[in-house]
């Protein structure tokens, strides 16, 4: 029985980046053995096992042979006859492809340390093609590793192409599209993710919400870049430099959907469109089966981020409401993100991505001092309840008006 660490801990190794996790491929052993040397088995669709100390993953080595439509059509093979090499060339990328023996050796069957070098991410053989996930995963890599300079491999993404146009992408199930997203949401370039599935043709079949801001004008005055769908993903790239959250990328990416919803006869002015982004987000979340913080926060910024770009030229009453409508004082973290994403957005504009954005600071402060007005015992006591939240009501103005003046 051999053993090598496999996939990403080798790549990052060789990267010079940090390794999170490592995993290892066993070769020429049984699934009895393992269990005898106390792994614990907890693989479901093929041998995976838990080192009994280190409780890092051990996989046996494994082939894979396509037999039905989508992702999950596949036969796996396994036991102590399939080669490290045959292992190795079921795997997606180059990059991903490269195992190291216990002395440190490389085994590099399909030049992925070139592949690194070159900044290249490049399929491993035709056989990529089997899985449609795969055209997820390339665009999520891309997504981590544009900072380092690493493009798609033209003919890799030209296959990519192809899964498209055989409708392949079209047995993605809404599960993996989403831990895919949520992955790619968390990488430095979260907007290479939506890139690249566009530029293969994925875009459409997968977030068509988000391929059909493409091509919509906005007026020039307010968005040098005119083009909706560019504008989007430089909003995502302000929003992955203001914070690491990726529900605020989230929300950031999703608030302008209702602008491919404008009637053309309405262009570039686009009236209306935040509630037609909230109709848009709900069936969205509703076939992705979305977490609710995502959903939540993403509505709030839809339909509010016009108000909050407006901040200093509302009254102090349209403030109070907006806040209440946002839950701003059960939920200060949550508007706090809300804000996060609509300073994104007034940033994701060419050429006024490094404007100040003092609406955050002032929307946080009002909150903040609304939110500190509170009834004292006295008024509990002798008023009800509809007479206390008037009360509150009317400090909580005089409050924002404070803090405005």
């Amino acid at each position: 029985m051999q053993v090598y660490l496999v996939g990403g801990a080798v790549r990052d190794g060789l990267l010079g980046q940090t390794v999170k996790e490592r995993d290892w491929v066993v070769v020429g052993g049984t699934r009895e053995e393992l269990l005898r040397l106390k792994y614990r088995e907890v693989g479901r669709d093929f041998p995976v096992f838990l080192h009994p100390d280190t409780h890092e993953e051990y996989a046996l080595a494994r082939l894979e042979r396509k037999v039905g439509p989508g992702y999950r059509g596949f036969a796996v093979e396994f036991g102590p006859g399939v080669t490290l090499e045959e292992d190795l060339a079921r795997r997606d990328l180059t990059i991903n492809a490269i195992a190291q023996s216990p002395d440190g050796t490389l085994i590099d069957p399909h030049g992925g340390q070139r592949d690194l070098e070159a900044r290249l991410l490049r399929h491993v053989s035709p056989a990529f093609v089997e899985d449609p996930v795969r055209v997820l995963r390339v665009a999520r890599f891309a997504a981590r590793f544009a900072p380092l300079g690493f493009q798609v491999a033209p003919e890799t993404l030209e296959l990519m192409r192809t899964m498209v146009e055989r409708r392949e992408v079209d047995s993605l199930v809404p599960e993996r599209v989403w831990q895919e997203t949520e992955k790619a949401l968390r990488e430095p370039k979260a907007s290479e993710f939506f890139s690249v599935l566009r530029a293969c043709g994925a875009l459409q079949p997968v977030y068509p919400e988000i391929d059909a801001l493409f091509g919509v004008p906005q007026p020039a005055q307010w968005h040098p870049e005119i083009d909706t769908g560019v504008h989007t993903l430089m909003v995502l790239d302000q929003a992955a430099l203001l914070s690491g959250e990726p529900q605020v990328r989230f929300a950031a990416l999703m608030h302008d959907l209702g602008k491919a919803a404008t009637p053309r006869a309405q262009w570039p002015s686009h009236p209306g469109h935040e509630e037609r982004s909230v109709a848009l987000l709900e069936a969205l979340a509703e076939r992705l089966r979305l977490p609710g913080d995502y959903r939540d926060l993403a509505i709030i910024v839809a339909r509010y981020h016009g108000i909050v770009h407006r901040a200093f030229d509302l009254k102090s009453k349209t403030i109070l409401e907006f806040m209440e409508r946002a839950d701003a004082f059960r939920r200060p973290e949550r508007f706090a993100q809300a804000l996060l994403a609509c300073e994104a957005d007034s940033r994701g504009r060419s050429g006024l991505e490094h404007q100040p954005y003092p609406q955050r600071q002032f929307l946080l402060a009002a909150r903040d001092a609304a939110a500190a007005i509170k009834p004292s015992a006295e008024e509990i006591a002798a008023h009800t309840g509809i007479r206390i939240a008037q009360l509150l009501h009317q400090r909580r103005l005089h409050a924002i008006s404070e803090i405005r003046s």
